[in-house]
């Protein structure tokens, strides 16, 4: 069998091996595109791909393992292997990727005294726990047992949030236990010597993350791995990735081919190279995720401005990397399977719609509790959740506080909008219209991602945290719905629907219709008219949109539809709405 070895260089077989790969996310595209996109990057020259893969998408409830469709991860290395393509794997427990709680479980949390990413039994027991379902699968496709894994990561930029070397050397040992036996590499930014040298472990190559200025990153990393190892950049940024309300990302490698060519070089003339990303993908359902510090999430488009577009399409920033590589290793050119075309639907009429608050019973089995229940106390990971509480008779509504919320808080009281508070506002006491007593009160609380990057990981708990304050006073009852708009919740909104007119400002559902005609290909979804929510196509949430934008319109890959009637469920919690949206044949980012 072959075998894989770190010297002063990567050698395979003992020749001598230089890596250049690209991040391409399994979880991010429909299986039916895999291939696509593989062959792609064989085409721009790379002999090798890369990707994550993200522990809350493959055990969503504890114990419950989920490995079909987009979660195949198998069947993904197969096609890579087939492609003759080398296989970088990075598995966890933490991913960052700006990917929902970079890549834990949310179940995590319902120890209200957990500890994560370090020594923390309970945390370490999930970690194994998972690693002796999912290495199992990896184990086989490893180079020295006839597949084509070559290296495996511990961690990720460890040394941006802690320095508890036991830790990373339990999962280094833990792996080993297992039957990992490919090498293992750490990841970290290398322009900060602390943070560089508190995420590398004995046993482990340490490569740097960053997108330019290549020489001195370069340079840092030479002093402090030594000059008998292999330089690696494991994250060649080159795009970046977009937060609702700013400016779509956007760098023209053609426009800045000296300068884009100048640093490439350097990367391929002294090291290895990883592309982050090669191809971005979607952030399909509620998995995007949100930088600390930051008021919003990403949005749902994982473009990243990437080489490959979200859906696939070969960019002039691609064609200056394959000329580049072209100088340092030979392209194979390999002819493409698939012919992926994009199509506009035109309008879809809206044939339904539902006051959500009225169908909450219709939809959700409440859970009625003294006091507020956190989403992950109910077990619920994303989504919304819904508290609902009745005043008593001869108490007026007069002001409303919360004690400890996230992310997102819309007030309705008998029926109407009162307030909506996020962020800073969060904590803030609403003064109401004195509501006289006896009043009905909604509040929708909305998980707008967790935080996948920075140390506030343990605070991620969403929904009411505290308590509820009416009139200055703490109140208890309520009835707690959670709305996590999975399948099976779907699958009961057709009796949600009645007639067209709902109250005003209210949140609501609506149901919209088109046809196909023949093959289906790839379209996209514009909302114009709808304030912010998320959207489904056949039962699968394609995520969430917003008008603030940047992103203006929802990518819908061709294997979703199918011919003849097609139907889009809307949930819009803002009270806009419109008698039509429009399937249209471009994406609209800016």
């Amino acid at each position: 069998m072959s075998r894989v070895e770190i010297r002063e260089s990567f050698y395979i077989d003992g020749e001598p091996f230089r890596i250049i790969s690209g991040s391409f996310h399994y979880f991010r595209t429909v299986p039916e595109y895999w291939r696509d996109r593989l062959e792609k990057l064989v085409n721009m020259g790379c002999n090798t791909v890369e990707t994550y893969i993200p522990w809350n998408f493959h055990e969503p409830k504890r114990g419950i393992f989920l490995w079909s469709g987009m979660r195949d991860v198998e069947r993904f290395i197969t096609i890579a292997e087939e492609l003759g393509l080398y296989v970088i794997v990075r598995p966890s427990p933490y991913i960052c990727a700006e990917w929902e709680f970079g890549g834990l479980p949310a179940w995590l949390l319902r120890d209200r005294g957990m500890r994560l990413r370090c020594s923390y039994q309970p945390y370490l027991d999930a970690v194994r726990e998972y690693y002796s379902v999912l290495v199992p699968k990896l184990v086989p496709h490893q180079i020295d047992n006839g597949g084509r894994i070559i290296l495996m990561q511990l961690e990720n930029e460890y040394g941006y949030y802690g320095n508890d070397n036991a830790y990373l050397e339990f999962l280094r040992d833990t792996l080993r236990e297992l039957g990992v036996t490919v090498p293992f590499v750490t990841s970290d930014g290398p322009w900060s010597e602390a943070v560089f040298r508190s995420g590398g472990v004995e046993g482990a190559l340490q490569t740097g993350n960053f997108g330019s200025d290549v020489k001195n990153q370069f340079d840092n990393m030479r002093r402090y791995i030594g000059a008998d190892k292999p330089l690696m950049c494991m994250e060649f940024w080159c795009g970046w990735f977009d937060m609702w309300t700013e400016q779509h990302h956007s760098f023209d490698a053609a426009s800045h081919r000296e300068q884009y060519s100048a640093e490439l070089e350097e990367l391929l003339t002294r090291g290895n190279v990883n592309f982050y990303m090669f191809e971005g993908g979607t952030n399909f359902g509620f998995t995007a995720g949100r930088n600390a510090g930051n008021k919003y999430a990403d949005v749902t488009s994982y473009d990243y401005d990437a080489l490959l577009t979200e859906d696939g399409r070969i960019t002039e920033k691609y064609k200056v990397c394959r000329d580049i590589i072209s100088k340092h290793a030979p392209v194979r050119e390999i002819p493409l399977s698939m012919d992926i075309k994009r199509a506009a639907y035109g309008k879809a009429d809206v044939i339904a719609r539902s006051d959500l608050l009225s169908v909450l019973d219709k939809l959700s089995r409440p859970v009625h509790s003294a006091y507020p229940l956190t989403m992950e106390e109910l077990g619920e990971d994303t989504g919304y959740i819904v508290y609902r509480f009745r005043t008593k008779d001869g108490e007026p509504v007069k002001s409303v506080r919360l004690e400890g919320a996230a992310d997102r808080v819309q007030c309705f009281i008998n029926g109407k909008p009162a307030f909506t508070a996020e962020n800073d506002s969060l904590g803030s006491k609403f003064d109401t219209d004195s509501v006289t007593g006896g009043a009905d009160v909604i509040l929708l609380c909305e998980n707008i991602g967790r935080v996948n990057f920075g140390t506030a990981l343990e605070e991620q708990r969403k929904g009411i945290t505290g308590g509820v304050v009416i009139n200055d006073h703490r109140h208890y009852g309520f009835d707690i719905y959670p709305l996590t708009l999975d399948p099976a919740q779907l699958d009961r909104l057709e009796r949600c629907f009645g007639g067209m007119e709902c109250p005003e400002g209210v949140p609501t559902l609506s149901k919209a219709v088109f046809e196909v005609e023949g093959g289906p290909a790839d379209t996209f979804l514009d909302l114009t008219g709808f304030g912010k929510g998320a959207a489904f196509v056949n039962g699968f949430n394609l995520g969430r949109y917003w008008e603030v934008g940047p992103q203006k319109r929802l990518y819908i890959p061709a294997p979703l539809l199918k011919s003849g009637r097609n139907e889009l469920v809307i949930l819009e919690t803002e009270g806009k709405t419109a008698d039509f949206v429009t399937l249209c044949g471009e994406p609209l980012l800016g």
